[in-house]
């Protein structure tokens, strides 16, 4: 048998582990090997991808994912090494994705099986629109992440606007964003503010160093650090008078 399609079985991480077992003991001959749709957890990603890593197997694809999350895992693996459904963090910074890197890691982000805690994509050249993109994957798969760097991009108040949308969902457990030098106005700061306002039990640590913030600005994030619910520990390089605590 040269190839198997096992996608939408309802697979679980029993059923990865026997497939991995069945196939050390006879690897020679499945080529290719279908199993999208299905839910392996972290520990039947491990046992099929050291499945991958033996020198006897003869596996020459194997699909957990789909296309342009599958080409996402692919150009992780070949920067950290390692199997991007197996990692809790991942860190892409400096790096140029453009529109296709940003669609397929968009891609990977909304799958179930994604689960990282650390994102970080700064000084990555990331658009408003790319942000767009990234921020509606992270909406529907929010719960895992809880740190995000952004920094460095020119994610604009259009960018950030679709940020905020994130942060107002109550499922989102972001505890550190970075969003310095992003082209931010006022207006954008404004998008943060009213997130907050919404969902703020989670949010501890908030750059917005190096954006164009006036007036309006920081009267809203005055007004935000003023409510009890409010539960921010610093908030970088926004230099006003209102606040005497923990910001800096």
């Amino acid at each position: 048998m040269l190839f198997c399609r096992l996608s939408d079985c309802s697979i679980t991480e029993e059923g990865y582990k026997a497939l991995a077992s069945a196939l050390r003991s006879n690897p020679s001959h499945l080529i290719e090997l279908d199993l999208t749709g299905n839910d392996p957890g972290q520990s039947g990603v491990k046992e099929l991808d050291d499945l991958l890593q033996d020198p006897d197997c003869q596996l020459k694809t194997l699909r957990f994912l789909g296309p342009a999350a599958d080409e996402a895992c692919q150009y992780v693996r070949g920067i950290v090494g390692k199997h991007p459904l197996l990692l809790r963090e991942l860190n892409l910074s400096g790096r140029e994705l453009g529109d296709t890197r940003v669609n397929q890691i968009s891609a990977l982000l909304q799958d179930k099986h994604c689960q990282l805690n650390t994102l970080n994509l700064c000084g990555c050249s990331i658009t408003e629109e790319q942000c767009v993109i990234l921020t509606s994957a992270l909406k529907s798969n929010p719960s895992h992440l809880r740190d995000l760097d952004l920094n460095e991009n020119k994610l604009g108040d259009s960018g950030v606007k679709n940020l905020s949308d994130l942060l107002m969902n109550p499922e989102c457990k972001l505890g550190n964003l970075k969003l310095g030098f992003c082209d931010m106005t006022d207006e954008g700061c404004s998008a943060v503010t009213s997130a907050l306002k919404s969902n703020p039990s989670h949010l501890r640590d908030l750059n917005l160093s190096g954006n164009e913030i006036r007036n309006t600005g920081v009267n809203h994030l005055c007004d935000v650090l003023k409510d009890s619910h409010c539960k921010l520990e610093r908030l970088w390089s926004v230099t006003f008078t209102c606040i005497n605590h923990t910001v800096g």
